[in-house]
């Protein structure tokens, strides 16, 4: 295992050997350990409550696929695809996800502790009820028109993230860290963005956030000496 730190948040991630797995090409009917899987095709495949651990998946795709109630553990998942995926009841831990793609993924009822995405796009993705127990970072991750609902993602990092057009519906998303975001069109109300992380360049952003979520109307100052 090795340690990295995104912002304040410290993750404890796997550092695999790929000499130390053994190939794997086809889907077990039972649980994956120490597997080392290649360009394969699972695609529209139905995973059930398989458990995944200490493999690394390269190069695959993994579009469309159903798991329920499974466990990912330390894991490395690089430029692969889970785009149209179902995940519901899974439990990610201790995982490092690079240059993966997620577009339109639903993620239900899923636990995240010590996960890290780096350059993956959760376009239109949706997340349901997903949550941080204990560090979870996103880096330089392209999150548009997602819509995230009553997700505690309390401390999360999405640092250099594109949050254009993501929306928050009921989220804990209290003391994530923002900074180096865009958040162009992303709305959030503002209960749920207490204590997050941003820089100054920011700060519109979050103004029209705040006068969005408080329907202030902001309107053309009256010119002096008019009747007020």
């Amino acid at each position: 295992m090795r340690t990295t730190t995104v912002g304040d948040v410290t993750l404890l991630l796997p550092d695999l050997d790929p000499e130390d797995l053994e190939q794997v090409t086809d889907l077990p009917d039972d649980d994956l350990h120490d597997g080392l899987v290649e360009d394969v095709s699972w695609r529209g495949r139905q995973f059930g409550e398989l458990s995944i651990r200490g493999c690394r998946i390269t190069g695959a795709d993994l579009g469309e696929i159903t798991w329920e109630g499974g466990v990912l553990y330390g894991c490395e998942i690089v430029r692969t695809d889970l785009s149209g995926a179902a995940l519901t009841g899974v439990n990610v831990e201790r995982c490092s996800v690079t240059g993966s793609r997620f577009t339109g993924t639903r993620l239900v009822d899923v636990r995240l502790k010590d996960v890290l995405f780096d350059n993956c796009r959760f376009d239109y993705a949706a997340l349901s009820r997903v949550s941080a127990a204990g560090s979870v970072a996103f880096t330089d991750c392209t999150l548009v028109h997602g819509t995230w609902s009553y997700c505690r993602l309390s401390g999360v990092a999405l640092r250099s993230c594109d949050l254009g057009d993501l929306e928050l519906d009921s989220c804990r998303f209290d003391g994530a860290d923002l900074r180096g975001s865009r958040l162009h069109a992303f709305t959030a109300p503002l209960d749920n963005l207490q204590g997050v992380a941003l820089t100054e360049d920011q700060l519109p952003e979050l103004t029209r956030i705040a006068v969005l979520a408080l329907s202030i109307d902001v309107r053309a100052d009256v010119a002096r000496g008019h009747d007020r």
